[in-house]
């Protein structure tokens, strides 16, 4: 595998195969959505399973899908099967909202998806439709208990925390944990996109998360042995069957640790999620690089990958989530 300027190795690829999305949740974008790429500058699928086949070659053992929404995308299924036969892909995940997984997760895992991230950020109806603005909680309740059906496991709930507008569950929601084949991660809000609104006074430190918890419903127990290859710390409640993890971004930032590049749906290896620097493989590609030259280009954005984050310095990410990838 290949390891940066700062000796991490970098091993987990994060894949946008769209910027198009069947919610519009407050924290990620208007009402009215973010300027659309257009289609001619969206990866076809053949590139993008040409990019995960080098990417793999080069030790790349863990990618997952993002979006945007992954299930709007035309031919998802289809994409999947091909990657899932790349030799040496040892983990090929999803992040999703859920909302069409009733339809997918069976198709999915057929064509050798492993497991999915589930976007959950309440389990109050009413709330969830007024955060999604479009959505249902119960079609991402359905969809969650079919992934599991389906042998996706683990479902991984991931919440983002916001002051005033949904922390008052971060107890409801970890209670969960005490049933079975419950995983629930909560997210610091970041500034990103409309995220930028939230994420002042928004931000919930996980530290305060986690005194929450503890004070309802007892001591946290650390667990080293999650699986996944993510930022997140994780923990366990007394006697709980299931695991809960912090994701903390802003308050305890996990740089020193990155082992990731994201691709873009239109085709750039973004180097990390809050900088908008990036190495563009689309147009080599499609000016006929080869495989060999697409991979000097992977190293190049490895070498030149930062050692953190700027936020500390006041400079803020600019690019619209659905533009990045989750």
């Amino acid at each position: 595998m290949p390891f940066d300027a700062y000796d991490r190795p970098i091993q987990y690829l994060r894949v946008s195969v769209t910027d198009r999305c069947n919610l519009r949740c407050v924290y990620c974008m208007p009402e009215e959505g973010v300027p659309k790429l257009s289609h001619q500058d969206i990866l076809r699928n053949e590139e993008i399973v040409r990019i995960v086949r080098i990417a793999v070659e080069m030790g790349f053992v863990h990618i997952r899908l993002t979006g945007g929404e992954p299930l709007v995308r035309a031919g998802i299924v289809d994409m999947v099967s091909e990657l899932a036969r790349i030799p040496g892909l040892d983990d090929l995940s999803m992040t999703t909202n859920g909302l069409l997984l009733r339809r997918y997760a069976e198709p999915l895992a057929r064509a050798g998806l492993r497991r999915i991230n589930l976007s959950l950020d309440t389990l109050r109806p009413e709330r969830f439709r007024q955060m999604t603005r479009w959505g249902n909680l119960e079609d991402v309740l359905a969809g969650r208990e079919t992934a599991l059906a389906a042998g996706l496991w683990p479902v991984k709930v991931n919440m983002v925390v916001i002051r005033g507008l949904n922390d008052d569950e971060v107890v409801d929601m970890a209670r969960l944990t005490l049933q079975p084949e419950w995983h629930v991660r909560f997210i610091e809000v970041m500034p990103l996109g409309a995220g930028a609104h939230w994420s002042g006074d928004g931000v919930v430190p996980s530290a305060e998360i986690r005194a929450r918890i503890e004070e309802a419903l007892g001591p946290l127990t650390p667990v080293y042995n999650e699986v996944g290859i993510g930022p997140a710390r994780y923990y366990r409640l007394p006697d709980a069957a299931g695991t809960l993890g912090f994701i903390s971004a802003i308050t305890e930032h996990f740089c020193r640790g990155c082992n990731r590049l994201r691709l873009t749906a239109d085709g750039r290896l973004l180097l990390c999620l809050l900088s908008g620097a990036s190495v563009d493989l689309r147009t080599p590609l499609r000016q006929g690089a080869t495989d060999d030259e697409l991979r000097d280009l992977f190293l190049q954005a490895v070498l030149i990958k930062p050692r953190g984050h700027t936020l500390e310095e006041g400079i803020p990410a600019t690019l619209p989530m659905s533009h990045i990838g989750g």
